[in-house]
């Protein structure tokens, strides 16, 4: 049986793949299109998720502040005009070093403090930013199915009871 946080975490990954499977059944140009929304297209609503699990997982390996913000620029231009192939492979990338992390994490209710400039402290716990790392994907991903609606196509069920289903199953 999976840590609870672990399946958390699977449980972004599989909501992830469900999207870009969905995505690659489906013209090229819907991934790149431009609409009016929360973001301008899919391919940079998933760019978003994409620098966002990055940040994250540095702020779980300890990154000082200073080291992770000069990277994010770069974060953010590795998205820049990929296909939907090529974005799912950067997923895949930041899920495996997500995974390595967690199998090192003896204790995922260990406590960590992290700072931020602008936000101040926070004293919380790894499983807490593990959380956020999974509702932020979730939100984001209902941008994309907005946008995919926004376009005359149907999103594709990502919700946690979906997943809890099919991992019975």
């Amino acid at each position: 049986m999976l840590r609870h946080s672990d399946q958390l975490y699977d449980y972004h990954v599989w909501a992830n793949d469900r999207v870009f499977a969905h995505l690659e059944q489906l013209p090229e140009e819907v991934f790149h299109a431009e609409v009016t929304s929360v973001f301008p297209s899919i391919s940079q609503a998933l760019g978003h998720i994409y620098l966002f699990d990055q940040l994250y997982l540095d702020v779980l390996g300890g990154v000082p502040n200073e080291e992770i913000f000069v990277k994010m620029p770069g974060w953010k231009e590795e998205t820049q005009g990929k296909s939907v192939g090529e974005m799912r492979q950067l997923f895949a990338n930041v899920t495996e070093r997500y995974r390595d992390l967690l199998r090192r994490i003896p204790d995922p209710d260990k406590a960590m403090t992290i700072e931020h400039p602008r936000y101040g402290r926070l004293d919380t716990r790894f499983s807490d930013i593990l959380q956020h790392v999974v509702n932020h994907g979730t939100y984001h991903r209902g941008n994309v199915t907005a946008i995919l609606r926004q376009q005359g196509h149907p999103g594709v069920p990502t919700d946690y009871l979906f997943y809890l289903m099919e991992r019975q199953g």
